[in-house]
């Protein structure tokens, strides 16, 4: 059966606080979804954002940012003693700084008041949030800076132990309960989302970030130097997006130390992930197959080259060690044949996006999109121009010829808007995923990220309410339905 389904960060969505979280917004998202035939929710990286507020360089890839938890839920479950007020609720743009600094205190009385359970013990329990908790709490002892700069002692915990003062052991424990509150908010939302028959599909980026508990506790795993710095960084060259690629920096994978660990690494990553989430999209999964090797030493990703990765021992291993994981494949931009092989291997659904795939140079627009039902089209993603900010980028002429071709595949009627949204929805493909700000018709106002692109405005973009919301959704009920 055809699915449809909606691209929205969770930081995006409206709520009391300035951003999105785990609470009652959360919960009327999804009764919106389930009146609209939207079976798919995909998400952005949930995981504690780092360095620019970017979900792709978080401090782990298996906890939860802190920042959504519902301070409301926490109320009523009788943690706080009274309800938090208001804060940025009419914000166009989330304040991560300050949104952080609004909750804070109220997470600590939350914690200061804290009983215990059952159920924590258990989540306490699990080496990678004892390890979290350390992770966190010698961070905030050391300032903040990245773990390669702690003192000895502190960037060689994991391998040798040692005695921690009574201020960072609680510290610890304080992350390891706002992890477990996480969790819980968490596992409510998902419980409620696959009873009203909607998949959450989740984003688990191929690299992580080097100032990461995954990286300060699993140095093997990685490129490293004798200080903990990266010998290699990750990124791609130049493509559509840079002239100088994408330097990303995060640190380079020691393959053959993972090899030896039967690529532990990644099932512990992944497996994890599957418990939060019904499908993971694997971001920039062509590392899978080849991957851009840039000296740490270069300013720009122009120098580099190309490396083959065990990608077919990889998947192997976790297909075998997670029975049931759901995997789709980020397969955006130049790639060798081998990326694809790699993909159809495995049956994994790629994707393709309506604005790289219309092409208006000659003298009539085409699309360049494959006739195959195993893939997922979008008409854009959190790193596009939204729909119309690329629709009114182009000259007039070229705005007639997508008009023009949208008028011989029948879609007459309507707005240029709808008219697209309508196309992207008739496509074979078996998933059709459109991001929010597409729906809402939104221009530059809804951009959500321009890649190589560090900071504000990036990842800020809010969700004025659920009003238009509503409206526009109700719109495209019947074409959604008409894809089942």
């Amino acid at each position: 059966m055809k699915k449809t389904g909606i691209l929205m960060p969770l930081s995006s969505l409206p709520s009391r606080t300035g951003i999105g979280e785990l609470g009652a917004s959360a919960y009327e998202w999804l009764d919106l979804l389930e009146e609209n035939g939207i079976t798919i929710w995909q998400l952005l990286p949930l995981n504690p954002v780092g360095y620019g507020n970017s979900p792709y360089q978080p401090y782990s890839s298996c906890a939860g940012d802190e920042i959504y938890i519902s301070l409301d839920q926490l109320y009523e479950e009788g943690m706080l003693d009274e309800q938090p007020p208001a804060f940025r609720k009419e914000a166009k743009r989330v304040d991560y700084d300050a949104v952080r600094a609004f909750k804070e205190p109220y997470l600590r009385k939350a914690y200061q008041g804290f009983q215990g359970a059952e159920t924590y013990e258990a989540f306490a329990a699990q080496d990678w949030v004892r390890k979290y908790g350390v992770f966190r709490a010698l961070k905030r002892a050391n300032g903040g800076v990245c773990w390669n700069e702690w003192p000895r002692e502190h960037k060689e915990w994991p391998e040798n132990g040692g005695t921690l003062d009574t201020a960072i052991l609680d510290e610890a424990k304080y992350q390891i309960f706002l992890q477990y509150l996480f969790y819980t908010q968490w596992m409510r939302i998902k419980e409620t989302a696959n009873q009203k028959k909607i998949q959450i599909m989740g984003d688990v980026p191929f690299y992580v970030g080097i100032d990461s508990v995954d990286v300060w506790a699993g140095k093997d795993n990685f490129l490293l130097d004798t200080d903990g710095r990266p010998v290699f960084i990750a990124g791609v060259p130049p493509d559509y997006f840079s002239a100088t690629g994408q330097r990303w920096g995060n640190p380079i994978y020691d393959w053959d130390y993972m090899k030896q660990q039967d690529y532990q690494f990644w099932v512990d990553r992944i497996g994890y992930n599957s418990k939060l989430f019904d499908m993971i999209r694997i971001d920039h999964f062509r590392a899978f197959d080849t991957y851009w090797k840039i000296p740490a030493s270069c300013p720009t990703a122009i120098e580099g080259e190309w490396i083959e990765a065990p990608g077919y021992e990889v998947i192997d291993t976790l297909k075998e060690k997670i029975p049931g994981v759901n995997l789709a494949a980020e397969d955006l931009g130049e790639l060798r044949p081998e990326v694809l092989t790699l993909r159809d291997h495995y049956h994994l659904k790629g994707m393709k996006i309506l604005v790289f795939a219309m092409n208006t140079n000659g003298k009539y627009a085409f699309d360049e999109l494959p006739e195959r039902e195993n893939m997922i089209i979008y008409t854009g993603t959190h790193d596009n121009d939204t729909l119309m900010q690329w629709y009114g980028n182009l000259s007039k002429a070229r705005q007639r010829k997508v008009r023009r071709f949208l008028a011989v595949k029948g879609f007459k009627t309507g707005s240029v808007k709808d008219r697209l949204l309508a196309y992207t929805l008739s496509s074979k493909a078996e998933y059709a995923i459109l991001p929010m700000a597409d729906v809402l018709g939104l221009g530059a106002e809804g951009h959500i990220n321009t890649p190589g692109t560090v900071g504000s405005p990036n990842w800020e973009w809010r969700m004025p309410g659920f009003e238009n919301a509503r409206a526009q959704m109700r719109r495209y009920r019947h074409t959604i339905f008409d894809r089942r």
